[in-house]
């Protein structure tokens, strides 16, 4: 199961959060040090660890790289995965040159296709295209923005090019406790070839297992800071 259940660390303002509906004023800090959250996961054998920067996602440019660093030097085996104002080469060179092992984009490849294809063949198999679904339509810009694009019109122009993985959030229910729905995500696995890793709803043990019948992966985050899944137990 930890080789399934990616565990998510949100950074606000230094804090450990999570926001709900991926709204910015729904926001509830859940401890001051990230960096403490981040080798607990290591210790306990987690193989992959999402960590995303939300001040960075707003601003459009990363804004917590010094505890970014902080956590990178403590990841042991395992693998980090990175979003949050990753707009440009330049700051997606800055964090594989400090040991990000994968980052995570979406409004650049919806507003700067050309930059983003340039990255995809430089860092081949390292990117993982976020698509942040919201009423049928994916959002940008720290998801305060709607595009016209569906998540399979993502798929269909990225498919054929190196990315590791789509990352599929479900923001209608993130952050919620609700339940999963997994017909979002067989919908879109009819779109593409890829691996794609769930986010969004998870509340129990139980969603995880369901979410195993058509992902690779799931992001969870509030449902672990919340007591519902006991990571000591996994």
């Amino acid at each position: 199961m930890k080789d399934f259940i990616i565990p998510a660390i949100d950074i606000k303002d230094g804090a450990l959060v999570r926001l709900k509906e991926g709204k910015f004023e729904n926001v509830k800090v859940y401890r001051q040090n990230p960096v403490e959250q981040f080798k607990l996961f290591v210790e306990l054998g987690f193989a992959r660890i999402h960590i995303v920067d939300l001040d960075g996602a707003q601003l459009g440019i990363p804004k917590n790289l010094k505890l970014l660093e902080n956590m990178l030097k403590q990841k042991n085996k395992a693998k980090v995965e990175i979003g949050g104002g990753i707009r440009s080469l330049q700051t997606a060179k800055l964090l594989f040159d400090i040991g990000v092992d994968y980052i995570i984009l979406g409004t650049m490849a919806v507003k700067n296709k050309e930059e983003f294809i340039r990255l995809l063949e430089l860092y081949k198999n390292k990117i993982i295209l976020s698509v942040d679904a919201k009423n049928g339509k994916v959002a940008v810009g720290g998801w305060e923005e709607e595009s016209s694009m569906s998540p399979c019109d993502m798929a269909r122009i990225y498919d054929d090019y190196p990315i590791e993985s789509y990352l599929y959030t479900n923001i209608n229910i993130d952050g919620t406790l609700t339940g999963v729905d997994i017909n979002p995500y067989k919908d879109f696995k009819k779109c593409t070839t890829k691996p794609i890793i769930a986010s969004g709803g998870v509340a129990s043990l139980e969603d995880v297992v369901k979410l195993k019948t058509v992902a690779n992966g799931v992001v969870v985050g509030k449902a672990i800071y919340e007591n519902k899944i006991d990571i000591y137990s996994l």
